[in-house]
């Protein structure tokens, strides 16, 4: 017997009796019970595309598992889907679905005490979940991003799901049919995987290549391709080893880790979501970086070397083709954490010059498309802790945007308004009460942005919300604005026609409206209430931490215990 293993337990104990009786059930052999057991974390759904092919991949990892000498367990956790599970609740799922699948993983893995695990990361909580609970239960494990969708043509052009997203906007403006939109959702998509754009998905599959957790050179990659297969098998194999060489999520998820991480999402301008996901693995891995601090830090130095759509007109799959995560870490050769180690055991700089040389779509640092941070933490009296606007290559030709505020309790009342033909330019659309604590679980106000990126005024009127925003979005909106307003923030004390000024120069976003006045309003204001929900919402409603660290789950009497 491997005593090394913690899944094989002494002979004639009660824990050795039963487990062997239900895994000779399953037709195991002696010598398989003494060999290394791999969960494979499964997220497959029927309910969305970015789903409907993991079974097959999880065959490929299983089947390489046992190649390598271990015994594969396939297990199935939630499968939230931003496009599909938000249908409910104005979206408020989506968040504490992440923190769902982390809780779902630790049950199954550490209940039966496994050995390893490979997850299979597809939509955007999945990954970042995945991470979570490798870094929580500190286990060998290894992410395998299951890869992007295929586009869709129409007229001879492509189209993808950003198109579609943002098209509902040029209806309600009258810029587009109903039956033009219907024939956009129809060709849009053409296979199984994640949104093709540098939306949230992509990112974390990337950042989890760049903090180590996924093999390199993996990211980003189509679904249900070659490589995608390839590399599924490949983790599926080292796997193993990592189980023999206890090579541990902890062991790589240092703060020079973290820091490689935001390099690298800063030069593709990755999702503004990359930072509450990032600093909630950091938690999960009691690793003590403050991702504010690093994108206030890193965002000067590092500029942006490509620009995949929303951000500009390079597709994923050129990025893919020009060296993905491993060529833009090349790039960044002198800059990344060179000694940082990855699943792979060995190096980042190990990695980086074994690699080829990055394709031109990969801009260099001497040339690169914008020296302009391309995601910036935003602050002033309106976020006092921070909130995020996401650049993209925008070149701050209109560095400073002034306005008055239209406040809004839902999305769907900033949509309505929007339709109505209220937004005019100079607006400030302000969603709040929208946040962890106030939604409960940060409710949708990334289909109102993308509403009005698809009017034709993205550059006009710009959006303030603690909501939920998509790594899709793009235009002068403003996310994750801390403290949110069910905590007190200033963001719930704004009324209809109060000044803003938004400067990107300054990294400020300030209400115009004295001291005074401010406090008289919060004096009149009503304290939040929790919405009245039951169920996980209600749940989560009680644990959940600011945005600003991560919206981990931590009963509050213990945060400072962490």
């Amino acid at each position: 017997m491997n005593k090394a293993l913690r899944s094989n337990f002494a002979p004639g104990t009660p824990r050795w009796a039963v487990r062997r009786a239900q895994w000779k059930a399953l037709g195991l052999s002696d010598a398989d019970l003494e060999k290394p057991k791999i969960a494979i974390v499964n997220t497959s759904s029927e309910l969305s595309s970015c789903f409907s092919h993991l079974d097959g991949v999880a065959a490929h990892v299983k089947q390489a598992v046992r190649e390598a000498g271990g015994i594969a367990f396939e297990i199935r956790t939630a499968a939230p889907s931003d496009f599909i599970t938000s249908a409910g609740r104005q979206g408020r799922y989506i968040l504490p679905s992440r923190d769902l699948l982390v809780n779902d993983i630790e049950v199954q893995v550490e209940g039966a005490m496994l050995d390893g695990m490979v997850c299979l990361a597809s939509c955007d909580k999945t990954a970042p979940g995945q991470l979570m609970a490798a870094a929580r239960l500190d286990i060998p494990s290894l992410v395998v991003a299951c890869g992007y969708q295929p586009h869709g043509q129409i007229d001879g052009r492509a189209v993808d799901i950003e198109e579609v997203y943002e098209s509902v906007g040029k209806v309600g403006a009258g810029r587009m049919t109903l039956e033009r939109l219907a024939a956009l959702c129809d060709a849009a998509i053409r296979g199984p995987g994640v949104c093709a754009g540098m939306g949230t998905a992509n990112t974390m599959h990337i950042a989890a290549e760049a903090l180590g957790l996924a093999l390199p050179g993996s990211t980003p990659v189509l679904a249900n391709g070659e490589r995608m297969f390839a590399f599924a098998q490949a983790a599926g194999r080292r796997i193993v080893a990592m189980v023999d060489e206890d090579l541990r999520p902890r062991s790589i998820l240092t703060p020079q880790a973290f820091e490689n991480a935001v390099m690298v999402g800063l030069a593709l301008s990755a999702s503004i979501n990359l930072v509450r996901h990032l600093q909630a693995v950091a938690a999960e891995a009691q690793c003590p970086v403050d991702l504010y601090e690093l994108y206030d830090r890193l965002g000067p130095r590092i500029p942006l070397l490509a620009a995949v759509r929303p951000n500009g007109t390079m597709r994923i799959e050129e990025l893919e083709a020009a060296g993905g995560t491993l060529g833009v870490m090349k790039r960044l050769s002198d800059r990344i954490h060179r000694d940082a180690l990855t699943v792979s055991g060995r190096s980042w700089g190990q990695e980086i010059d074994a690699a080829p040389e990055p394709g031109a779509a990969i801009c260099t640092v001497d040339q690169p498309i914008s020296t302009q941070p391309s995601v910036i933490v935003m602050r002033g009296n309106l976020a006092p802790e921070g909130s995020i606007l996401k650049l993209g290559d925008a070149s701050l030709k209109q560095p400073v945007f002034s306005g008055h505020a239209l406040v809004f309790a839902t999305q769907d009342a900033a949509l309505a308004a929007l339709e109505a033909g209220h937004l005019v330019a100079g607006t400030v659309a302000v969603l709040a009460g929208m946040g962890c604590r106030g939604g409960p679980g940060m409710a949708l106000a990334s289909g109102f942005v993308a509403a009005v990126d698809g009017a034709g005024l993205s550059t006009s009127v710009a959006v303030i919300t603690d909501g939920q925003l998509s790594g899709l979005n793009r235009g002068i909106a403003i996310g994750q604005v801390a403290p949110e307003a069910a905590l007190g923030g200033p963001l719930g004390l704004v009324r209809d026609g109060d000044a803003i000024t938004i400067d990107m120069v300054a990294h400020c976003v300030t209400l115009h409206v004295d001291e005074a006045e401010l406090a008289s309003r919060r004096a009149r204001s009503v304290p939040h209430e929790p919405a009245d929900e039951r169920g996980w919402l209600h749940i989560y409603a009680q644990v959940v931490q600011p945005i600003t660290e991560g919206a981990v789950l931590v009963p509050p009497d213990r945060l400072n215990q962490r």
